[in-house]
């Protein structure tokens, strides 16, 4: 699967991407303090779905970021997350992204968000997309506005990252938007 844009594309995780991305992911250059959240078995759950589908599933999936120079980018995800107290129709995708230092600040980041949420709008009957950040991650938030999210809101406190408790802004897109 591609998803073409004018700066990257999306492409779905081949078995020899991910020994790159488990080596991004114990890299300190790679990590910021932003996507730190410990020493995990992350890369064995990425692995595991990568097994099981390949990382596209209606639950949660992973696609690699490419520039049109045929470059790794990063990765970007979605997971489904829950509306309300039912289950049963009341679902939207929460989307996450993670970009090598020398690939950021390109627009590559907001690009790719615009190509995701299309693609699960057009694939799920969703009405919703969002995304979360760190209240003082102020690239990310540009990008998503670029990307044609809007700010809805602060969650106070709601993350536990790096020894403390961090508030997040939550931004989203919804179907025809």
């Amino acid at each position: 699967m591609l998803l073409h844009g004018e700066k990257c594309y999306l492409r779905t995780f081949t078995q020899e991407d991910l020994p790159i991305f488990k080596k991004m992911q114990a890299d300190p250059e790679f990590l910021t303090e932003y996507n730190f959240f410990g020493l995990s078995g992350q890369t064995s759950r990425r692995e595991q779905g990568f097994q099981e589908n390949g990382l596209i599933g209606p639950k949660y999936g992973a696609l690699v970021v490419m520039t049109h120079k045929e470059e790794i980018a990063g990765d970007i995800s979605y997971r489904q997350v829950h509306g309300g107290p039912t289950a049963e129709g009341t679902y939207a995708f929460n989307i996450g992204i993670a970009l090598l230092p020398e690939h950021r600040g390109k627009g590559y980041g907001s690009e790719a968000q615009r190509l995701l949420a299309e693609y699960l709008f057009a694939v799920f009957p969703v009405r919703r997309v969002d995304a979360t950040t760190d209240i003082t991650n102020i690239p990310e938030q540009r990008a998503l506005v670029k990307a044609g999210f809007t700010r809805e809101g602060v969650l106070r406190q709601v993350q536990w990252r790096m020894g403390d408790w961090h508030d997040m802004v939550v931004y989203s897109k919804l179907r025809g938007e």
